[in-house]
């Protein structure tokens, strides 16, 4: 992929991004706390998060692969950084997952598809596209590097924290949904998704780069008018009363 090709994927994608972020105010994506049988078959959710997810780790070690720039140091990292999110995300975190809850096929599908453009986005641009030099050894150093790194690993625990968090809100056999309380649950009600944008937010950082921006602003994207819904459901489940002084994704903010 050249150039101008890939600067056209980038506007295509962050204009895609920008439809999602509008229709997800108006239609609930039928997953988790949102389940809707009209999104198609519904399947187990491990399986279902495992198979989504997997597909950008595979394309992400492919690009590192047949890259001749795989064992360069800076490049190296941003693939090691990268992976390391999706090789929780696709095959550890989906098997601690408690409950029976099931994902439609129709979700799973658009996650694959996302998944695999996304992952020829980040790699195209780190190991062909990117000028030669600009990820040297110097870029260690830089204050996108360092400050992009700090976010994404804070981005990540807290992330997994969350989600631990929610995990272990019911006691085994128990369907009944909880209103998670504990981190930072008592300042925002999408507590994993904060740090889920707070971690690409600075892949996009560390990188300093287009590709990583659009990945941020679909993260964005897809989360933010989700967390709006989650947060409906929540007042209409527990009542306004108990989410009194919560926002939904940014702490004091929104």
């Amino acid at each position: 992929m050249d150039q101008s090709v890939f600067d056209i994927f980038l506007i295509t994608m962050s204009g895609i991004a920008l439809i999602v972020f509008i229709a997800l105010y108006f239609v609930e994506a039928g997953y988790g706390l949102m389940f809707d049988r009209k999104w198609g078959l519904p399947l187990d959710n491990r399986w279902a998060w495992m198979l989504m997810e997997a597909p950008v780790f595979l394309v992400m070690l492919a690009f590192w692969w047949s890259s001749d720039r795989k064992y360069e140091t800076v490049p190296l990292l941003f693939f090691l950084f990268f992976e390391c999110h999706y090789f929780q995300r696709s095959f550890i975190f989906p098997w601690l997952i408690k409950s029976r809850s099931r994902m439609p096929l129709g979700i799973m599908l658009m996650g694959i598809c996302f998944n695999l453009l996304n992952g020829i986005m980040q790699g195209e641009w780190i190991f062909f596209l990117s000028p030669a030099n600009r990820y040297d050894l110097a870029w260690l150093q830089t204050p996108q590097f360092i400050v992009g790194t700090l976010l994404f690993f804070t981005g990540m625990i807290l992330n997994i924290q969350s989600d631990r968090i929610i995990r272990h809100l019911r006691a085994p056999g128990d369907t009944r949904h909880y209103l998670p309380e504990k981190g930072l649950f008592r300042y925002i009600t999408s507590a994993n998704y904060f740090g889920e944008i707070v971690e690409w937010c600075g892949f996009a950082i560390m990188t300093w780069s287009w590709a990583g921006a659009v990945f941020a602003w679909w993260t964005i994207a897809n989360l933010v008018p989700r967390s709006n819904s989650i947060y409906h459901r929540y007042q209409q489940e527990f009542g306004a009363e108990r989410l009194k002084g919560k926002k939904r994704i940014l702490p004091f903010i929104y």
